[in-house]
């Protein structure tokens, strides 16, 4: 079995990693538990958090990828029963049943097997939601008026407004969850949320933090809840108590460099009354269980998000799992007071609002999708495609890039600018257009620099445009990408490429940060430019969350990168102007339904596309499942 195993490793089916840890937990080479620990350690590496034993079979050994390696390994675990796995696992000295004594490395929970710390973080984030919540004191009519004054009601509207019953959500409940798609408003209602509780609350104002899974998407938070509270029109009063900064998830927690360890834990919890945590999509579950670790006992928690983008990174995929208990809707008790609350918002709808008559999830009740879009109208060619890639439309949306197709010849002249471009990626040629496309667009920002600019401009001006991809390697990975980019942008006299192998800096290099340093203040997926300060000094510059720049020595710089091209992962918690997606090829694992949807909402007003049209079709038929129990131990 171990050499079948190493095989795997060079067919990419299993990491070294997973095997060592296999070769570590069997003493006696026994052939099923080697390769169940191997390939748990493998589900694990690739995102889920747990391995069902029910798809230890032989059509579904690795996802049903190379069946005939695949049905070597079925021999020679001895084409094993159901219950024979359960068997081996259970007479295992190094697993443990959810109900024993759970010191084990292995965990097997309901016919789920664990890594026994991935088992404890769903069990502490499926406590937190689950938990019966106390009832929020406030006064009913006061909310009322608070709520008619921050969200007024206008004669033309017969809809509901979803905004307002959101906020009527989160203000009545501890812990509350608003997922909506992009333009749909979610900045705008927990601004309102904010001020709401501030009027609210008379005497001891709340104390309130802002978070964020990245830098990139802190700084937005920061700039986009800032400009929706000032159009609130607060007092002066008012404006001292609400926050003015957000910061990343791992600053907040305080997290020590190099170092699993977090200043703020459960002995030593956050000083906050209020917490909202934007792009929620984008927290893993370790992330999650050490926030909620953190929170002090009474608290309120609003999380942010938009269910149908990528999942985390890292394993798990929990706000995704916890929006699926929006299908159940509101508790009858629940709908009446949402109602009562929101003056009839509820039963003014048009869409079908589940009520259970029967007992529902405490997270039901929590839960608010915003559903209209203010940012795509009924025209927008970028809205239409994401709804339609989002709901599985394959015929409407190819439909919809057919009339966006722009032929080769048609790149090679300036384009007026249009809301969705379709180039369709079949030749080398198209490719070259495709690199001297993104060439162009980097070609404003280039100016700025040969110009002297200041670096906030410049940094303004690089990210109107960004070239996203699906995978790191390759020639339509974000190496191969960065590269031809280079090479181009040197050849046309736009950058001075260093030749020395050694130097890759330059003047107008965007770099993007690959390793958070708490020190420099620098996270994961921030992105600066290298420029000359005043003394003609190479710096790195960056952009902070409060709108200041900060100057860094490329000497001490973390782990970074050139950043012309970035994955749709990176992307995440970014907005550009146009935005450009291409996709690779040949078909990725990587490449799925919820790629795309995350690429296309990252255009504000221009998308272009670079791909074949049956790589789009298989993107959108391709759903990604993380594997996990949290929807089940939800229901409890």
């Amino acid at each position: 079995m171990i050499k079948l195993l190493e095989q795997a490793i060079t067919q990419n089916l299993l990491r070294p990693l997973d095997l060592r840890f296999a070769q570590m937990l069997v003493e006696d080479e026994n052939p099923i538990l080697l390769f169940v620990f191997a390939y748990l350690s493998a589900q694990t590496g690739a995102g889920h958090v747990c391995l069902p034993l029910s798809i230890i079979q032989k059509d579904q050994l690795f996802d049903g990828r190379q069946k005939e390696f695949a049905q070597e390994i079925w021999q020679k675990m001895g084409k094993p029963s159901a219950k024979k796995i359960v068997e081996e696992l259970t007479h295992c000295h190094c697993v443990s049943q959810s109900n024993d004594d759970l010191s084990s490395p292995i965990i097997l929970d309901n016919g789920l097997l664990y890594l026994q710390r991935m088992w404890s973080y769903e069990e502490k984030v499926a406590q937190f939601f689950r938990q019966e919540h106390s009832i929020v004191d406030i006064d009913e009519n006061e909310l009322i008026k608070v709520l008619n004054q921050l969200f007024p009601a206008t004669k033309e509207s017969q809809e509901t407004n979803w905004q307002k019953v959101a906020a009527s959500v989160a203000i009545t409940s501890p812990i509350s969850i608003i997922s909506g798609g992009p333009g749909t408003g979610k900045t705008t209602t927990v601004a309102k949320i904010l001020a709401a509780f501030v009027m609210l609350t008379s005497n001891d104002k709340p104390i309130i933090q802002l978070a964020a899974p990245t830098g990139k998407a802190a700084a937005r938070l920061t700039e986009s809840l800032g400009k929706a509270l000032a159009q609130l029109n607060l007092s002066e009063e008012e404006n001292k108590w609400m926050p003015k900064q957000a910061q990343t998830i791992h600053r907040l927690l305080g997290a020590q460099p190099e170092s699993q360890q977090v200043r703020y834990h459960k002995d030593n919890p956050l000083q906050l009354d209020i917490l909202v945590v934007d792009e929620a999509s984008m927290v893993d579950l370790p992330m999650m269980a050490r926030l909620i670790d953190a929170l002090p006992s009474k608290c309120h928690v609003i999380f942010l998000g938009d269910k149908d983008q990528l999942a985390s990174v890292e394993a798990g995929a929990v706000l995704g799992d916890i929006c699926r208990f929006s299908e159940d809707g509101f508790s009858q008790k629940r709908f009446d007071q949402i109602n009562h609350l929101t003056q009839g918002e509820l039963v003014k709808s048009t869409d079908i609002i589940p009520v259970s008559q029967t007992p529902v999830s405490v997270v039901s009740d929590s839960l608010c999708l915003l559903r209209k879009s203010y940012r795509f109208g009924e025209d927008s060619g970028i809205g239409q495609l994401a709804f339609a890639v989002n709901k599985g439309q394959t015929k409407i949306a190819i439909a919809l890039l057919k009339k966006a197709e722009v032929s080769p010849q048609q790149l090679e002249i300036a384009l007026e600018p249009q809301d969705v471009s379709f180039i369709a990626l079949e030749s080398k040629e198209s490719y070259l257009l495709m690199i001297q496309d993104t060439v162009n667009a980097y070609r404003e920002y280039l100016t700025l620099v040969s110009q002297k600019a200041s670096p906030d401009i410049i940094l303004n001006a690089f990210n109107q445009y960004r070239l996203l991809c699906a995978r790191r390697e390759g020639s339509f990975g974000v190496s191969g990408l960065n590269d031809r980019i280079e090479m181009l942008l040197h050849r046309q006299r736009l950058i001075r490429r260093p030749t020395n192998s050694y130097q890759s800096n330059y003047i107008g290099r965007p770099i993007m940060i690959q390793r958070n340093d708490s020190t420099l203040g620098l996270f994961n997926g921030d992105i600066g430019i290298m420029l000359n300060n005043d003394e003609g000094e190479m710096k790195a510059f960056f952009q902070l969350p409060d709108g200041k720049l900060k100057a860094i020595q490329p000497s001490r710089l973390p782990q970074h990168e050139t950043a012309y091209v970035m994955t749709v992962h990176k992307s995440q918690g970014s907005e550009f102007t146009h935005t450009a997606l291409v996709l690779p090829d040949k078909f990725s694992p990587v490449v799925s339904r919820e790629l795309l949807y995350t690429a296309l909402t990252r255009a504000k007003q221009k998308l272009s596309l670079y791909a074949s049209e049956s790589m789009v079709k298989m993107a959108i038929q391709t759903r990604i499942q993380r594997r996990s129990g949290l929807i089940d131990k939800l229901r409890y």
